[in-house]
């Protein structure tokens, strides 16, 4: 299978094929679209089954950081790098050294970050090949509490238009992955009210949400059967499938894991089974917002305020939704494609 042929190539602009002998480096930098700005986007190391796999998903996540920056207004392009391998075993200096070299080479039209298996501080054994670093130590620091912040806002805002509820308190919420952007999300729901149910590989991350949020820990493949108000998605994409979806009483979908939906199809079954979807990209931005204020003095204050307008956000693309019967995955495609098309149409006229 070529690039071209793959369901998920979708006129990217560049993509770049990384080896490194020595280091053992293997790894994908995919540049979907600049038109916005550079394409700025984390840096994922997974165990793929295949190279056919970690080319999907990045050309995949790449595409969702075009949109996703475009829906949060960033001067940012979309773009995402993933590194084959076990991030525990097979991650060294010597590897991160080589890939921050690569990324020095597609010279500013990408920007990396940290993203699942690489931290803010594996970013500066990168940055010491490349300036073309976002999220260090110093700067804006990890984005997930960012993240974490954005999808409460935006479980706020589905709660209210699905459920016409204002407080979340006694809401029962299944998150699948307490990490960094779950345990923050746990927490902040947690002060909320809501009732929590977790799951996640990592057993110490589970002990430390339950002793500390009161969460009932669930087996994996449990959550997915729960009867609760909302499933939140914050591990790894396409967690709603063929194979989980008919298994969801949940009636809001609303989480920080990227490409939820296995297949765009997926946002009409939830839509007809009366599931509102808060769609990814959109809720899950306040990592890349809170990064975007890098760029002209760090101020976190700020980064706060506008990561909370993804409340808003969310409403408006819901109404659209709702008036045009259309899902809500859909419109937010939609919605990020008129703001490329438009700042498209501006050079141009420029």
């Amino acid at each position: 299978m070529t690039i071209f042929e793959n369901i998920e190539y979708d006129g990217h602009e560049q993509v770049v094929f990384c080896k490194d002998e020595k280091s053992g480096l293997k790894a994908i930098i995919a540049v979907h679209d600049t038109t916005l700005g550079p394409g700025v986007g984390g840096c994922r190391m997974w165990s793929y089954a295949s190279e056919k796999e970690a080319l999907t998903d990045a050309l995949r996540l790449s595409k969702g950081m075009t949109y996703k920056n475009a829906m949060a207004g960033l001067e940012f392009g979309g773009g995402k790098a993933v590194i084959i391998g076990n991030a525990n075993t097979d991650k060294s200096k010597e590897l991160l050294t080589a890939y921050g070299q690569f990324v020095e080479r597609v010279a500013g039209r990408y920007i990396t970050a940290e993203d699942v298996g690489i931290s803010p501080e594996d970013m500066e054994v990168v940055h010491t090949q490349t300036k073309y670093v976002a999220g260090l130590s110093g700067t804006s620091g990890d984005p997930s509490p960012f993240t974490a912040y954005g999808v409460y806002q935006g479980i706020k805002a589905s709660v209210e238009k699905r459920l016409g509820r204002t407080d979340l308190k006694g809401l029962k919420v299944a998150i699948q992955g307490v990490g960094h952007v779950g345990y923050y999300l746990c927490k902040h729901l947690f002060e909320a009210g809501a009732q929590l149910f977790v799951c996640d590989i990592n057993q110490q991350a589970l002990a430390r949400v339950r002793d500390e949020f009161n969460a009932v820990v669930t087996e994996l493949d449990d959550i997915y059967d729960l009867d609760v108000d909302v499933y939140a998605p914050c591990a790894l994409g396409a967690t709603i499938n063929d194979d989980t979806i008919s298994r969801l009483k949940c009636t809001v979908v609303a989480g920080a894991a990227n490409n939820q939906l296995a297949e765009e199809r997926h946002g009409e079954i939830l839509k007809q089974k009366n599931i509102l979807y808060a769609p990814d990209y959109v809720i899950n931005a306040g990592g890349i917002i809170n990064i975007s204020f890098e760029k002209n003095g760090y101020n976190a204050d700020k980064a706060h305020e506008k990561v909370s307008k993804i409340y808003q956000t969310l409403k408006d693309l819901y109404d659209r939704a709702e008036s045009t019967a259309t899902p809500t995955n859909i419109i937010a495609d939609q919605m990020a494609l008129e703001i490329i098309s438009q700042a498209k149409a501006c050079s141009v006229m420029a």
